[in-house]
């Protein structure tokens, strides 16, 4: 009792290992919460605060062609097992296809060749 009252937000968890630890008891944790039960020293538990959600900004829509471009990576299989992938460069405006590079691997500077075929 003079533990709790010393403490008044300690809960269970706080009181047994500083019974064990500080006080040197060997009582094991459920004999302790029994007794922590039965004096009625169990706390409220509290509800969680929920952060409240900022509406995200719509998108910008682009005006015209070629202001805004997004690259899209994909994957898939052969039927004899080989992986590859396909690189596709995508215009935001019209959602046209501008460039598809293909191959089993794409490193970056392919990818970057690609960009600026794309660009000139």
């Amino acid at each position: 009792m003079t533990l709790t009252n010393a403490e008044k937000t300690w809960g269970f968890g706080l009181c047994f290992l500083h019974l064990c630890n500080v006080k040197g008891f060997g009582w094991d944790h459920k004999r302790v919460y029994r007794i922590y039960r039965e004096l009625e020293l169990n706390m409220r538990i509290k509800p969680k605060k929920r952060l409240q959600c900022e509406k995200p900004e719509p998108l910008a829509v682009p005006e015209a062609p070629n202001q805004v471009r997004s690259l899209d990576f994909m994957a898939d299989q052969l039927a004899d097992g080989r992986s590859f992938r396909a690189l596709n460069v995508l215009d935001g405006f019209n959602r046209e296809g501008l460039h598809i590079e293909v191959g089993f691997s794409l490193p970056s500077e392919r990818v970057v060749r690609t960009l600026n075929q794309v660009i000139a």
